[in-house]
């Protein structure tokens, strides 16, 4: 790949969109592989068609062509853009935005396609987006308590969690199901391994706990039973094992890429337990 940049979405998406970026092919094919977020994602090519990449359970490995600049966003957990389906309906799935969106797509495509920049194209998506959601009917205010209560290091049984909104564990299970697309244990599941991916890529250091240092010290940091615990959840949701994942390295993955602006609300919630 020529480039990946990200950066923090404007200001009135911030509730709902966790990261936006650029991202440029160069002279071959790039293989990418889009990983579980607990979030869908809105990938639009330049001059292309844009398509919505539902909540994922696993990877999701895509060849973008050469020479191909896509403007992409990437919503937070329970806060999709509108849409007349519900995200249930959409888990690991990549569908044409034009069929979710209808006739007003076609003129996002072209006022992308003729912008002056990929950076103009990204602002262009993202007003449109704020147009959209300024439009929509809110988030369900239970399904966002509940995703904060998943969170990473947040340790709770999703039984509790129920109680503690006054709802049943199956009327949580519905209400998760539609905003979010999958049940709060896979949405839990899925959001601590997307905090073990925020501790490894800002190169934090484990807390000591049990007498663990690196990647095991962070995947007990994390929420995990052990290192093989991890090892196992990341071959389920990205199809390698962390250090094939990571490059070998514990400070940036092995594309390369920045991804502070992805990870940043993730480690904004970590509480550092004190070392036993």
């Amino acid at each position: 790949m020529e480039s990946y940049v990200e950066r923090p979405p404007l200001p009135a998406l911030a509730g709902a969109v966790r990261t936006v970026w650029v991202q440029r092919t160069g002279a071959t094919a790039y293989v990418q592989r889009n990983l579980p977020t607990g979030g869908v994602e809105i990938h639009l090519p330049v001059g292309g068609s844009p398509q919505l990449i539902g909540p994922l359970t696993g990877p999701e490995i895509e060849v973008v062509p050469p020479h191909t600049t896509i403007v992409g966003v990437r919503f937070l957990p329970g806060t999709p853009p509108p849409l007349p389906t519900a995200l249930d309906d959409l888990v690991d799935q990549r569908v044409d935005l034009a069929d979710l969106w209808g006739g007003s797509v076609d003129a996002l495509v072209d006022r992308t396609a003729r912008a002056s920049t990929p950076e103009r194209a990204l602002d262009l998506l993202e007003a449109h987006l704020v147009h959209l959601l300024r439009r929509a009917a809110g988030p369900d205010p239970l399904v966002g308590a509940a995703v904060g209560a998943l969170m990473p290091w947040h340790r709770v049984g999703i039984d509790a969690l129920a109680g503690r909104l006054a709802l049943s564990p199956s009327q949580l299970r519905r209400r998760c199901l539609h905003t979010v697309g999958v049940t709060p244990k896979v949405l839990q599941r899925t959001l601590r391994f997307q905090g073990f991916l925020a501790l490894a890529q800002a190169g934090a250091v484990a807390t000591g706990r049990r007498g663990a240092d690196g990647t095991a010290g962070l995947a007990i940091d994390t929420g995990y039973a052990d290192q093989a615990h991890l090892s196992r959840e990341c071959l389920r949701l990205t199809g390698l094992t962390p250090r094939g994942l990571l490059g070998g390295g514990m400070d940036r993955c092995a594309c390369g890429h920045e991804h502070a602006a992805s990870y940043r609300p993730f480690l904004a919630t970590r509480r550092r337990p004190p070392r036993a």
